[in-house]
């Protein structure tokens, strides 16, 4: 049976994703955190749960996961991230009991890691991880993590969007442009008001507020001109490309209130 061209792009996907987590439980298995490394006990965690995380290779429980990957005052949280990166890739690819808002701090605690500056082989397999889940949530229908959600861990981690955008606007994917449609739903109000949709680690709300509205206002409106989304939607994401009095005097201004 020949695939259509969606469900073979969602096969490839798969196995890039799986060819990828494969390749950073490889690359990171034996890691443990510094042999000095601490921790509050009173509100991160007992002596013991640390213990665990100076052996390798010892699955933790989803709440220690989460009070590991989370804690901000790590003094190698590079190390630490290293020591749980393993279980934690294949636990977001795999759909972990996760909140939207959580994409964030998951995202910068990876950019607290510092992991773009790990050895070669370490900080290509992160790259490859998040590339490979990143396609791969875009060609499957109901992904793990809702695509919008997801775009802010990996501009998070990556301290860039470029590359996410560019993924997406190189798929011609039915798939992809219902994610498409999701998204620009979930954020025009925020950009509507020269908002990002989320607050970013760094300072740089402004330019990545720019050029998501760039992208969107001239990347959505031919993608999406199908009869599931609105007419509505399509004038809203027409203004996000205006600017001034040409967005809130068009006769299609929302009169959102800010």
């Amino acid at each position: 049976m020949t695939l259509a061209p969606d469900d073979s792009r969602k096969t490839s996907a798969r196995l890039r994703l799986d060819h990828a987590l494969e390749r950073v439980e490889i690359t990171f298995r034996g890691m443990t955190a510094q042999a000095d490394e601490v921790q509050c006990d009173c509100h991160w965690g007992s002596d013991e749960e640390l213990a665990l995380l100076k052996r390798p290779d010892i699955a933790l429980d989803p709440d220690l996961l989460r009070r590991t990957w989370s804690a901000p005052d790590w003094r190698d949280h590079g190390a630490v991230l290293r020591r749980v990166l393993p279980q934690l890739a294949r636990s977001l690819a795999q759909g972990m009991d996760t909140p939207a808002r959580d994409m964030e701090d998951i995202g910068r605690s990876f950019a607290r890691g510092g992991w773009r500056e790990w050895p070669e082989p370490q900080s290509a397999a992160v790259w490859e991880f998040l590339h490979a889940w990143w396609a791969y949530s875009l060609t499957t229908p109901e992904p793990a993590v809702a695509v919008h959600d997801l775009i802010i861990l990996c501009v998070e981690a990556s301290e860039t969007l470029t590359p996410w955008l560019a993924a997406w606007e190189a798929l011609d994917d039915r798939h992809a442009d219902r994610h498409l449609a999701e998204a620009a739903d979930a954020w025009e109000y925020d950009l509507l008001a020269d908002e990002l949709p989320w607050s970013p680690w760094r300072d740089e709300a402004e330019a990545l507020c720019a050029e998501l509205s760039s992208w969107l206002a001239r990347h959505a409106p031919t993608r999406l001109r199908t009869p599931d989304v609105s007419e509505e939607l399509l004038h809203r994401i027409r203004l996000i490309g205006l600017t001034g009095p040409a967005r809130w005097e068009d006769p299609h201004w929302p009169n959102h209130r800010y």
